[in-house]
C-alpha cells in the first residue's frame, strides 16, 4: 500500500500550519531542548501519573483500584488500535513533503507512518483512564497530553491533524477500554485483595477471618 492511499493530501489539510510551527521552533531556540526531551520521553511522566493513581486508589474501593490497574492496559490497547489505523491510512510523515522544514527530530523511515500520532493517542488514552481514578489527576494528565501533542508538531514529527486525530482516537478508545477493564476487573481485584496482595491493592487493614 502506498503512502496516503486512503487519505486526502495531508499537506493540503494543514501543511501551512506545520511549516509555521517548525518556523516557530526555529525562532524559539530556548524552547527546543525542553520540547524535544518532552516529545521523546514525556510518556514517562504518565508512568508517574499511573503510580500516583495506584497510590490514591489504595485508599478507596476495589473499583477505583481496578481503574488504576487498567491504565497501562488501556495504553497498550490504544497503541495496538492506532497502529492498525496507521497501517490502513499509510500517511507519510510531513518531513518527506517538507524536506527543508526545521526538524528537531530525525525524519523516520518511510514506513513509519504519521496519522494518527501514536504518542498522542497513548497519552490521551491514559489521561481518560486516569480521570476514572481521580478527577484532579486526570485533568493534569490531560494538560500533559495536550502539551505532548503540541510538542509532536513542534519537533516536526507530525502534522497538526495527526495530533488532533490522535487526541480523538485516544480519548474514544481510552474511554471504552477503561470502562470495560474496570467493569470486568473489579471482581478480580476484589478477590486478590483478600489474599497476599492486599497491601498492594488496599491501604486498609486486611479483614480478619
Amino acid at each position: 500500500m502506498t503512502s496516503d492511499t486512503l487519505s486526502l493530501d495531508p499537506a493540503g489539510i494543514d501543511g501551512s500550519w506545520y511549516v509555521d510551527m517548525t518556523r516557530f521552533a526555529r525562532e524559539t531556540s530556548w524552547l527546543n531542548t525542553p520540547m524535544t526531551i518532552y516529545s521523546g520521553v514525556g510518556v514517562g511522566l504518565f508512568v508517574v501519573f499511573m503510580v500516583i493513581g495506584w497510590w490514591l486508589a489504595r485508599k478507596r474501593d476495589v473499583s477505583a483500584m481496578a481503574a488504576a490497574l487498567a491504565v497501562p492496559f488501556v495504553a497498550i490497547i490504544a497503541y495496538v488500535v492506532n497502529d492498525a489505523v496507521k497501517l490502513v491510512i499509510s500517511e507519510r510523515r510531513p518531513c518527506y513533503r517538507f524536506p527543508t522544514a526545521f526538524l528537531l527530530e530525525k525524519c523516520p523511515a518511510p514506513d513509519d507512518y504519521s496519522f494518527p500520532s501514536n504518542h498522542t493517542v497513548v497519552v490521551f488514552a491514559m489521561a481518560v483512564a486516569l480521570l476514572a481514578v481521580n478527577r484532579r489527576l486526570g485533568i493534569w494528565a490531560f494538560v500533559a497530553a495536550a502539551v505532548m501533542g503540541i510538542s509532536r508538531v513542534y519537533v516536526g514529527a507530525h502534522y497538526p491533524h495527526d495530533v488532533l486525530a490522535g487526541a480523538i482516537v485516544g480519548t474514544v478508545v481510552g474511554y471504552f477500554a477503561a470502562m470495560l477493564l474496570r467493569r470486568y476487573g473489579t471482581p478480580l481485584v476484589s478477590k486478590l485483595s483478600n489474599g497476599p496482595l492486599h497491601p498492594v491493592l488496599s491501604a486498609d487493614a486486611p479483614a480478619r477471618r
